[in-house]
Formats: C-alpha cells, structure tokens, sequence
C-alpha cells in the first residue's frame, strides 16, 4: 500500500530545468510520490526527469502569467486527480528526508491543521549555509506573528487541498505574496503549525522574488497587513513599520540589517 498516494509535489516552474531535476531528486521516501510540475510557459518547455520514485506529470500553461495563476492551475488540477495534500516546493530549493511522510503523519493526526511548514536552513545559491528560519511551531504563536514575520516558509508547506480551495485558492490580488494571502484566509477557517524539525533547504536567489519584485512584495503585504491589522496586538504593529522600512530602505541595506541581527542573536 502506498502511503503518499493522496500527496503530491506542487512545482511551478519558469525555464529552470536543470533546478527542477536538482529539486525533484532531492525527495527521498518510503512511499512512491506524484508530482505535478506547473510549466508557467517556459521557453523550451520543461522537460519530466525520469527520477526514481515520483511519478511525474506536467500541467503546462499557455503562456507566463505569474506564480500566482501557476500555483491556482496546480491546485485545481490536484483536486480533479483527487489528491488531498499538496506539497509545495520551488525549483533550486531541496528537501530532506521523509519530509512528506512526517507532514502527511501530522495532518492525518491533526484534522483541524489546514497548512504545516517545517523549518528551513537558508543557503546562498551555492549551497553555502546563510541562517536558519525557526518561526513558531503552534498554531496561536503563529496567529500573534504572523504579521510581523515569516511564519510559514512556503515552500516547505504541505496544504490540504480541499481547504485551500474552499477558501478561494491561490490568487493575483496581492502580486507576489500570495503565500501571505493564502495563509491569512486559510487560518481564518483552519489552524496552522510547524513542524520542530528541519524539513527544507531554501536557496536565497538573488534574481528571485523577493528581490526583483520587492517593492510589488512589500506593497501587497502593507495591504495584507492592515486589512488583517489588530490594534491590540504589538506585532501587527511591527510588522507594520517593517514594511514600511522595506519601502524606504534599499534591498541591500536590509540585508546587511538582517545578516547581522540574526548573527547577534546566535550563541557565541
């Protein structure tokens, strides 16, 4: 019997081929594991890996329109195979052994958990190790920080499918942080949690996201964070004035910030 047969890999991807091959060959299981690539119009298109243990399909879109519509297409498609746990992960990042199996353990055991991340190492894109992301483990730590830091590392979630959609799915409303946006209306419904354990090797790209389209990140989390805000709560308040600072302070110098509060904070 095959443990993961109602859990699948949910990648989209942006040319990238030889990171999706890296990506995909990082999972290793007991169980075989599907695994459904959003091809977001790359140019070639990408190519299935043949990989031992994941079964590969490829869902390609007609043209680039964003991580956003990709990982919507993705969804619905996951629901027509009748899967019910979507395992996220980017092309570049890796993950560790038996992650999917010890995600899949906990949602079974924990109905009321629509969406569980486990903690992350954060690595320069030549593996080098950078710091690690150790956010809040259960679900009210999660609730009070959620709007002043990162709770969740998105791809290292693993989301019930059918949750997801019933609270309307990934959307473009909020340009690239649609991960923020998802979590807020899912734990409206749902609780969230952590795993203690490291379960992701993120790659920090320079080229990604978060610094190519900070502004656009910065911009849709300000939104989400007053349309959630809570006056009572000193986090919100925080996270209100980072993103302002996000706004007003180059990329680089929030860098160096972060770099060295974090090494302030680490045991001698």
């Amino acid at each position: 019997m095959n443990a993961l047969s109602d859990v699948a890999i949910l990648m989209p991807a942006f040319n990238g081929q030889v990171d999706v091959e890296r990506t995909l060959a990082s999972f290793r299981e007991a169980s075989p594991v599907r695994v459904l690539i959003v091809d977001d119009g790359s140019t070639p298109p990408i190519a299935a890996p043949a990989i031992d243990g994941l079964d590969i399909e490829i869902l390609r879109m007609t043209k680039n329109g964003g991580i956003e519509r990709a990982l919507q297409a993705g969804i619905d498609a996951l629901a027509e195979r009748g899967i019910r746990y979507a395992a996220r992960i980017d092309a570049g990042d890796l993950a560790t052994p038996g992650r999917l199996a010890k995600q899949r353990a906990y949602l079974d055991a924990h109905p009321r958990v629509a969406v569980l991340g486990m903690w992350t190492h954060v690595v320069a894109t030549n593996g080098a190790p950078l710091f690690d992301l150790t956010p809040p483990t259960d679900d009210a730590a999660i609730r009070r920080a959620m709007l002043a830091r990162s709770c969740f590392a998105h791809p290292s979630l693993m989301l019930r499918v059918d949750a997801v959609r019933e609270v309307g799915n990934y959307r473009a409303e909020y340009r690239a942080a649609e991960d923020l946006d998802l979590l807020l209306r899912l734990m409206a419904r749902y609780d969230g949690a952590n795993l203690p354990e490291f379960g992701l090797y993120y790659e920090l790209n320079e080229a990604g996201i978060s610094a190519t389209k900070r502004r656009t990140q910065t911009l849709s989390t300000l939104r989400l964070q007053l349309r959630y805000f809570r006056a009572a709560n000193p986090f919100d308040w925080i996270g209100v004035m980072k993103s302002i600072a996000h706004l007003l302070l180059p990329y680089r110098a929030l860098r160096e910030l972060k770099a060295k509060l974090l090494n302030a904070s680490s045991p001698a």
